[in-house]
């Protein structure tokens, strides 16, 4: 008798709708070699944290080698593992033991720009007649010696820097050592797209896409307009950033993008299952270009905006606003949400800095995250309350706060080292005497191992509400209708094939109440929040949530 074995199940193509994907920051997560400084091989001791949790997926912020002017976001070489993380060797290990445990693994592509250090640019910068001569963003100077435009760096100052060797000048919408690649040429396109086939075939599952909305210029170089500035806001660059007085029509935003992001998909689309989320950074235009990236299901899978990454205060006002906005501007297009990252002030402290309940708060917004529709991402830290450090003048490693300091202080308080263990030295990321960034006092005593188990931490919610989450579909692929506004109690319904989940949320420090909409609902438990309900009356505490479906 024979038995014929059953096929394995094809991959689920569609896994990153309602993902909840998990963001290291390589540098900051776990030192396995006692230098100071994260590693590959201490991401990898530290998946089961990730699995634990209950996240699809990890994205990890680059490791390629790089001078680390801009810490991994200027490029080098786009095949390699810098050493300070570890090696390719360590990389395929990392992808096998996060398969082993079930979870995907997403890496940062930075396609926009590469250090100046990177060989192509190298080549580029020696004359204007090499083979690479045209890889790179350059112009002539206008007659007077001035850059040839307007356009200005996100880090200050003018996007053009002189180069005497070309005598020429080339774009940086980043720091001077970052200079911007020429995507209008098609060798630069496809050795990109190289680079991209080099890292699936080593098995990742998806890419997060720096600053995609940068990839092209204006060819003609136009000036961009100002802008008016009842329009500035400082979520694309700080309020003291001159670069939110120009209104960005042709240093970014180019419409020949869509054509590059289709050939783009078609190389994921080689590889079984693979997705991408695309960052877009533009606080005039984010979501209308969500919509246009994510649109048609032949570019990006989901793209992310700054619109929660932003210092606009979380109301509800706010909520429905932002997911409205997006339904309108991306109707076909699927987001990716994110309350905190490595760029911006950690969102417990952005929204929360006068809340006196800073772990309710974080519960709560938690779950207002994990409820949204699209897919999620939480940054490492955000599971256990962690809030913005405060980093010292003297301490400061990122050149975007040394620019700017001290009214702008840079983005080093949101990337201190993860903090794993109170009682151990560096609270158990390192055995290194000093790490690169300095470790709060306060976020040693919020270590993973003193919240890992108790029911009241911020981390257990986390957990439960992950659990939650997957057993309800609704969550991850349903749509969203929101209630009527009812003072700061944030109210919608999540509906998916015959399941509707109602979701009301007390967005404030005082116990409130409100009336459930009609129809029948049924008390929903195992999310860890605690309300009364009295007939059709939810009594909700401060920074309290409640869930139900239809009985």
């Amino acid at each position: 008798m024979s038995v014929s074995a059953e096929a394995p199940a094809a991959p689920d193509k569609d896994w990153w709708r309602g993902a909840v994907i998990y963001q290291i920051y390589p540098r900051s997560y776990q030192d396995s070699n006692g230098d100071g400084i994260g590693d590959l091989k201490g991401i990898t001791a530290r998946l089961p944290h990730v699995a634990a949790l209950g996240a699809d997926a990890i994205w990890i912020s680059p490791f390629f080698p790089s001078p680390m002017r801009d810490f991994g976001y200027d490029v080098s070489n786009y095949t390699d593992v810098d050493p300070m993380f570890g090696s390719l060797s360590d990389f395929d290990g990392l992808i096998s033991e996060a398969h082993r445990l079930g979870i995907k693994v997403m890496i940062d592509l930075v396609m926009s720009h590469s250090s100046d250090q990177h060989h192509w640019f190298i080549e580029s910068r020696s004359s204007r007649f090499n083979p690479k001569a045209d890889w790179y963003v350059w112009a002539d100077a206008r007659p007077d010696g001035t850059p040839p435009n307007n356009w200005l760096s996100i880090f200050g100052g003018s996007a053009w820097h002189w180069d005497p060797t070309r005598m020429q000048y080339y774009m940086h919408n980043f720091l001077t050592s970052q200079p911007d690649l020429n995507l209008h040429n098609p060798e630069v396109q496809d050795a990109l797209l190289d680079m991209t086939r080099f890292w699936l075939k080593r098995g990742v599952d998806g890419f997060r896409l720096d600053t995609i909305n940068f990839y092209f210029h204006d060819k003609d170089l136009r000036d961009n307009p100002a802008l008016d500035p009842s329009r500035r806001n400082a979520s694309t660059a700080p309020a003291v950033n001159p670069y939110n007085f120009q209104e960005h029509l042709y240093d970014k935003n180019r419409p020949e993008n869509l054509e590059f992001l289709r050939r783009f998909r078609a190389v994921l689309d080689e590889f079984p299952a693979i997705a991408a989320v695309g960052e877009v950074g533009d606080s005039q235009r984010g979501l209308e270009i969500v919509g246009e990236y994510t649109s048609g299901n032949d570019k990006m899978q989901m793209c992310y905006a700054f619109e929660f990454l932003a210092p606009d205060p979380l109301t509800p006002a706010r909520v429905s606003e932002v997911q409205k906005a997006f339904s309108i501007a991306a109707p076909d297009g699927w987001a990716c949400w994110a309350f905190s990252n490595h760029d911006v002030v950690r969102h417990v402290s952005r929204w929360g800095h006068d809340v006196l309940d800073r772990d309710s708060y974080a519960k709560m917004a938690s779950a207002i995250l994990m409820s949204q529709r699209g897919s999620v991402c939480i940054y490492q830290g955000e599971e256990l309350g962690l809030t913005e450090a405060d980093i010292a003048y003297a301490d400061l490693q990122d050149p975007y706060g040394i620019q700017f300091w001290p009214e702008f202080k840079g983005r080093d308080g949101c990337r201190t080292p993860m903090v794993w263990d109170s009682q151990a030295l560096q609270a158990g990321f390192s055995t290194a005497e000093k790490t690169w960034l300095p470790i709060p006092v306060e976020h040693q005593l919020r270590a993973v191992g003193a919240q890992y188990g108790d029911p009241a931490s911020v981390l257990e919610q986390y957990r439960r509400f992950l659990a939650f989450r997957k057993q309800h579909p609704a969550f991850a692929k349903g749509e969203i209708e929101f209630l009527a506004e009812d003072g700061a109690v944030l109210g919608y319904k999540r509906q998916y094939g015959n399941e509707t989940v109602l979701c009301l949320f007390n967005m404030s420090a005082a116990e409130t109440a409100t009336e459930l909409p009609a129809g029948d609902w049924e008390v929903l438990t195992g999310h860890g929040f605690e309300s009364g309900l009295e007939g059709r009356r939810v009594e909700l505490p401060a920074w309290g949530a409640f869930f139900a479906h239809h009985a």
